[in-house]
């Protein structure tokens, strides 16, 4: 019979270090919330090779005296939790297993000085094994180093990725932890060269921006909601400001990094009618919970996170990022493509046709006596009288206004010159020159009054079966169906319980009329099992909905009236969500006079 005996020391450090330390981006994370807990004013990051070479992380926390520095270097040794109540932890770090699994697969030396004290206090352990510890001469705070990560481990050491990968892993981590911490100043140095630095006491918006895109500033809107103890702030990237992976959305939970379907899947719910499937939202979420709410010790990484109360999380974030994002409704991201603008600027001009002598050249204004005038003025009627003569007629129509024209000034989206193609719509704003793509503003005026109709009821309109249809599925799929009925009543949907394993549909939304109830009904099954909540019959009505205004709109190609152009641009400006249609397309551009100016050299 096998002997059932205890596992040495080293080796459960390794088994621990396997889950809590999984690359040199892992360790670098441990290393910098530690910073972040001792109440660092500042932290400096130094890597070489991506992290796989060198790590570093110096900060000027409260440092430690030399007996807690061989204590921190133990398993389950921690100064963030006081006492035993683990649900309520508020530091970044709470385990005690991050330092002890990283000195068992690398060589670590900390070093260490409080503030008051004369000098600092060094230990060094290679793999697990003490090699040295003696004084050491460094400014109060904590310096950490740790070099040649699971050398002595091949088997772990070949996963890893090139040191190009891992520094991109790296830099993520420190951005995010830089992200939440707008309090505290970051220095990142990679091979001797600085890769980011950020001062401290910047405000949240400022520190985003400065993180994730400077372009963010000028395409974003606050978000800032209250419900309880519970506040959510952030900045969201317009609909239009988009990337096409998700890889930069941030999201922290009391002020850590998190990766969490739940709050993911409400980001792309809040999103879900104003981008196209393959593009991503660019935004920063920060979500304050009372610790009683949220767990965090899911997963030693502290990655996940689980709430108590899903559906308030999740519809706060959804109702949170909507209500902001309809404070922005008429911004689109402004700026032209720099492409489009060099084409443009590059575009050849047609030489003039030649021309023979004729009798008509020698009674042409040039065989007159004219001398130029020393500056630029107005063409004299000679030569408006010649332009006539040689130039073709303007091709797009020039409407006379049936009603006095308004001010551009008292309309951000300016008044209706003319149209381009029967497809886009030419205005004069007070600040620049704004191009209305006439059927993608149209389609998304139509999904707001649909929209406004359902919610003007108070609950959707359902279409009645004549027969109705009996659903089977499992009993817990019956179960989560029976608790939220009500729920779905509002969507349209009236279901019943009809044994334990089946429901009666007796009516559907009005907008899926033509649908499968029972395919219907399986997918909000499966949606309640996934996310807790019947968003996905809302995303679906979304859909539908979105597709009817699709149709319902103004196509392209279509001559549209001076008087049908200026009620379009008003209604935009007074319309949720206008800067982008149902798609995720802007609705809208504009040429600023300087960027006119340029156009044509004159700034």
């Amino acid at each position: 019979m096998r002997v059932i005996r205890r596992l040495p020391e080293t080796l459960i450090n390794r088994i621990a270090a396997g889950e809590v330390v999984e690359r040199p981006a892992s360790a670098l994370k441990e290393l910098v919330e530690n910073a972040i807990d001792a109440g660092s004013s500042h932290v400096h990051v130094r890597l070489s090779e991506g992290g796989l070479a060198m790590i570093e992380v110096s900060d000027d926390g409260c440092g430690m005296r030399p007996d807690e520095i061989a204590l921190a270097l133990e398993r389950h040794a921690t100064s963030k939790l006081p006492d035993e109540a683990i649900e309520l932890v508020e530091t970044l770090g709470f385990r005690g297993e991050a330092l002890p699994s990283i000195a068992s697969v690398a060589r670590v030396t900390i070093e260490s000085r409080p503030h008051g004290t004369a000098e600092g206090w060094k230990r060094v352990v290679d793999n697990g094994a003490l090699v040295a510890e003696g004084p050491a001469a460094l400014p109060p705070g904590t310096r950490v180093r740790v070099e040649h990560l699971f050398e002595k481990i091949p088997a772990r050491r070949k996963f890893l990725r090139s040191p190009r990968s891992e520094w991109a892993a790296a830099s993520d981590v420190v951005r995010r932890l830089a992200m939440a911490r707008p309090d505290v100043g970051f220095t990142l140095e990679h091979d001797g060269r600085r890769a980011l630095h950020v001062q401290a006491g910047e405000t949240l918006e400022a520190r985003v921006a400065q993180l994730v895109a400077r372009e963010l500033a000028g395409n974003s809107v606050e978000v800032d909601l209250v419900r309880g103890d519970f506040h959510l702030t952030g900045i969201a990237g317009l609909p239009t400001f988009n990337r096409g992976v998700a890889d930069h959305q941030y999201l922290f939970v009391n002020g850590r990094p998190v990766k969490d379907r739940l709050l993911i899947g409400a980001v792309r719910g809040a999103y879900a009618d104003m981008l196209a499937r393959d593009r991503h939202a660019v935004l920063a979420l920060f979500l304050q919970v009372p610790a009683s709410e949220v767990d965090v010790n899911v997963h030693p990484a502290k990655s996940e996170v689980r709430f108590r109360d899903p559906a308030l999380v999740r519809g706060m974030v959804v109702s949170g990022l909507r209500h902001a994002l309809s404070t922005g409704d008429q911004r689109s991201a402004q700026a032209p493509s720099a492409s489009a603008m060099a084409a443009w600027q590059a575009e050849p001009i047609a030489p003039p046709p030649p021309s023979s002598p004729s009798s008509d050249w020698q009674g042409s204004i040039f065989s007159q006596q004219w001398k130029p005038e020393p500056r630029v003025s107005e063409a004299g009627q000679a030569w408006r009288g010649y332009e006539q003569a040689i130039m073709a007629p303007p091709s797009a129509r020039a409407e006379p206004a049936a009603q006095p024209v308004v001010d551009a000034a008292q309309h951000p989206l300016g008044v209706a010159r003319g149209q381009i193609s029967n497809t886009y719509i030419v205005a004069e704003a007070e600040d620049g020159l704004v191009i209305v793509d006439q059927h993608a503003a149209h389609e998304r005026l139509v999904l707001e009054r649909l929209r406004a109709a359902g919610a003007g009821q108070g609950v959707a309109p359902s279409q009645a079966l004549l027969i109705p249809e009996v659903v089977e599925l499992d009993e817990t799929a019956c179960d989560r169906l029976e608790e939220a009925s009500e729920k779905l009543a509002e969507f349209g949907l009236a279901l019943e319980r009809f044994g334990p394993n089946a429901v009666l549909v007796r009516a559907i939304p009005a907008a899926l009329a033509k649908g499968d109830p029972a395919r219907l009904v399986a997918d909000v099954a499966d949606d309640l099992a996934h996310h807790g909540d019947a968003l996905l019959l809302g995303e679906k009505l979304d859909l539908v909905l979105a597709t009817m205004a699709c149709h319902g709109s103004v196509r392209a190609g279509r001559t549209l009236s001076v008087a049908e152009m200026n009620a379009l641009l008003r209604e935009m400006e007074v319309t949720p969500r206008s800067g982008q249609c149902n798609h995720g397309r802007p609705t809208w551009v504009k040429l600023a006079h300087g960027d006119i100016e340029k156009l044509f050299g004159r700034k």
